[in-house]
């Protein structure tokens, strides 16, 4: 008997039936049986599931005598299920990968519960979504298991078949089938939500949602979506004839509510013809069903729409409406209004305090679009706080990134009245990305970029040739504010040539090396250390790090290259993978996709959200990425590299590179999954030649990170000092020198 039994109710669906099927077939997780109900699709759907079904015997499929529509067609999959558990997916959606080992452990640590619930994104015909309304709940369930009589707001979970596993035996003990017709989810999703004694959630995405630009029926518009009415006059007829679930109807009658309201605002389900008609069943059903003792009404302009049922016709509902739409219209314009005399006053209030001399004895920083005291700005401020305190620093942050600042840094927020104060009189302005437009640079004011690394992939000017990359930003006006540059800093000759190719601009390149870098040039035997024991990492373990970078043929960037689970696996005991993502990523669906539940369940470490990287490449024994800028940093430390190139051409056309990575790596490269788990495997990743590619890759791009960056920008920018003589002995960055070796436990994978 497998533990799982997935049903795959198919019509009409064969432009996306295979992608589908492999990506269940695909799964690292093998113990479960497909049935696949072709419900007498009249394309070439019964074909191709019969072709998947000679290839591999966990594919059983039933053609149904006759059309009988989803709800139906999953009922008949479910006479033929075997397995522990069941789960259904809508054939043109697609699992996530490793999801379904992933629900296997959560099921088994939670002592195989009722239900299991886990997430979903939208995968709309233009690309992915963000993140569901559910991922919050789900997130905040934990590890537990719990009712929804204990926690009623569970309740508001996404309302469909396939986000669930369901235990067969609780399914078949309490009746739940699926009726005829549109919303066929909703009663059998509420009903088993209440009945379940056990509910388990996982905090993870598990299936790509398509949403199809056409065919889809619940977007298309017509008298099929009042099939909503007799599919909760039966969960009603249900739960009516329960005494025991009477306190579940005050809920779900709130819920009923506001999921006709819902459809019946959808402009693509309701004809505006047939919205009174659509009204009017629901006062009907209010006025059936409502409890006796009242319930709960919701806040806002959905409570105020039940509140409209009891009394109001449709005509007073719709000039209620209407005059929601007109408020709302009319508060945008206002907020707009509000903010141009708002930046205008600003502005106003910059020019004025621009009129004042500058202080030279002031330093205004910020970093990564002032997410904080981060990178080489941060390198930079700490410096100057030791070889120059009379300079005061004051840094730019983001309110919601103030209450992770050090307690000791004095900072202005964007577009308070301090801020602009401050913009006008700095005589220093150090940042790592561009300052905004509307600050214009006055005359003796010493404007420092740093950059956020050495340069692969194309940049600014460089992206006109790339019109999907440069997708959202203004490269005319980049360089417009880049023009305000008067320094910008490099770690090697190549970033000189590709920031000034970049950045046609007005500036001088110093060659000071990068003030991030000094503490990884500088480092100790012992560095890293304590990250390690904050990540909590094992003792003695050899740390693997994997560092993915954005792609920019996917939307949203993120694009799942390894299979994070099987590598950790693969690995072995006695290694631990941690992984980073891109900070663009970070607040995306690429750690809802896999990476957050393996974390949890200590498969890896996620260390995503650890402010300074490097913090977390003095923990690491060996980087593996795929085109991270982070590798010509991680360089400096001497440890070994892997280069995952799986996808570089198409990384290449659409991003570009400076130079070909795969050609001039600093270590071994991978061109698939199989060649990195030998790399690993076999002991190669740290080899005579990884070590002799690496020497030639440092010699190159690590040519002035010496160790003193930070204080050569500081006495030669803001001192006017001459920088002075290192004492004698083998230079840092220079032949023989060799920082922080990899952790006393690190070993071998032989």
């Amino acid at each position: 008997m497998p533990r799982f039994s997935i049903i795959v109710p198919v019509f009409k669906v064969q432009g996306f039936l295979r992608e589908c099927l492999d990506s269940v077939l695909g799964q690292s997780y093998a113990d479960f049986e497909v049935i696949a109900v072709d419900d007498r699709s009249p394309d070439s759907c019964p074909a191709i599931l019969d072709g998947y079904a000679e290839r591999d015997a966990r594919v059983r499929v039933l053609h149904l005598p006759e059309n009988v529509g989803l709800g139906r067609a999953r009922n008949a999959g479910l006479e033929e299920a075997s397995g522990d558990y069941v789960l259904f997916l809508d054939s043109d959606d697609c699992y996530t990968p490793g999801l379904l080992a992933a629900v296997a452990a959560r099921l088994e640590a939670g002592d195989d519960p009722d239900i299991l619930v886990f997430d979903h994104v939208r995968t709309h015909w233009w690309g992915r979504g963000g993140r569901s309304t559910a991922a919050d709940l789900l997130a905040a369930a934990g590890t537990g298991t719990f009712s929804v009589r204990e926690n009623p707001e569970y309740l508001h979970l996404f309302l469909v078949a396939w986000n669930k596993a369901y235990r067969r035996d609780f399914f078949l003990e309490h009746g739940l089938r699926y009726a005829p017709g549109l919303y066929e989810d909703a009663p059998v999703t509420y009903r088993s939500m209440v009945l379940a004694d056990r509910v388990a959630c996982l905090e993870r995405i598990g299936v790509e949602y398509r949403q199809r630009r056409q065919g889809a029926i619940t977007r298309t518009p017509g008298r099929r979506h009042f099939d909503i009415f007799p599919q909760y006059e039966g969960l009603f007829r249900f739960v009516e004839a329960r005494p025991d679930l009477e306190w579940a109807r005050p809920l779900l009658f709130e819920r009923a509510l506001d999921h006709m309201l819902f459809v019946l605002a959808r402009e693509d389900r309701v004809r505006a013809a047939d919205r009174p008609d659509f009204y009017r069943e629901i006062r009907s059903f209010h006025a059936r069903h409502v409890p006796e003792g009242g319930f709960a009404l919701p806040d806002g302009w959905r409570g105020k729409e039940m509140r409209l049922l009891a009394t109001a016709p449709y005509a007073s509902y719709a000039v209620a409406r209407g005059l929601r739409e007109v408020r709302r219209v009319a508060g945008a314009g206002q907020r707009r209004v509000a903010r141009a005399v708002s930046q205008r006053a600003q502005r106003a209030w910059y020019t004025a305090r621009s009129r004042l001399p500058l202080d030279p004895e002031l330093a205004v920083y910020s970093a990564f679009s002032h997410r904080g005291v981060l990178g080489d700005p941060a390198a930079i401020h700490a410096k100057a706080r030791e070889l120059a305190p009379h300079i005061k620093g004051v840094w730019v942050v983001r309110e919601d990134a103030v209450d992770a600042l050090p307690p000791d840094i004095d900072f202005v927020t964007p577009g308070s009245r301090r801020y602009h104060e401050v913009m006008a009189r700095a005589t220093y302005w150090v940042n790592n990305v561009n300052w905004p437009g509307t600050l214009a640079k006055r005359p003796g004011s010493v404007h420092v970029q740093t950059h956020q690394g050495t340069p692969l992939k194309y940049m600014a000017a460089d992206l006109l040739t790339k019109p999907g990359a440069r997708h959202g930003f203004d490269v005319p006006k980049m360089l417009w504010r880049a023009d305000r540059w008067d320094y910008s800093l490099v770690a090697n000759r190549h970033s000189e040539l590709a920031w000034e190719r970049a950045y046609p601009c007005h500036f001088t390149s110093l060659r000071t090396g990068s003030p991030r870098n000094d503490v990884l040039v500088n480092a100790g035997p012992q560095a890293g250390e304590a990250v390690r024991a904050r990540l909590g990492v094992p003792a003695g373990d050899t740390v693997v790090l994997y560092a993915p970078t954005r792609r920019e043929y996917r939307r949203g960037g993120h694009v799942d290259r390894i299979d994070l689970a099987r590598f950790a696996r693969d690995l072995g005991p006695g290694h631990t993978l941690v992984v980073r993502l891109h900070p663009s990523l970070a607040q995306g669906t690429a750690r809802g996709t896999g990476l957050a539940d393996l974390h949890r369940r200590g498969v890896l470490i996620d260390a995503t959200d650890e402010p300074r990287v490097e913090d977390v490449l003095l923990a690491a024994d060996v980087l593996v990425t795929d085109y991270s800028a982070l590798m010509f940093d991680y360089a400096n430390l001497d440890r070994p590299i892997v280069i995952h190139a799986d996808d570089w051409g198409a990384y290449v056309a659409s991003r570009g590179a400076y130079f070909d990575i795969t050609a001039d790596a600093p270590g071994h490269v991978s061109c698939s999954y199989r060649e990195l788990a030998w790399l690993f495997a076999s002991g190669t990743w740290q080899d005579g030649e990884s070590a002799r590619l690496r020497a030639g890759f440092r010699e190159r791009f690590c040519e002035f990170d010496d160790g003193l960056a930070a204080e050569r920008v500081v006495r030669t920018l803001m001192l006017s000092e001459r920088m002075p003589e290192r004492p004698g002995g083998v230079e840092p960055g220079g032949v023989g020198w060799v920082p922080a070796p990899a952790a006393p436990g690190a070993h071998s994978m032989r």
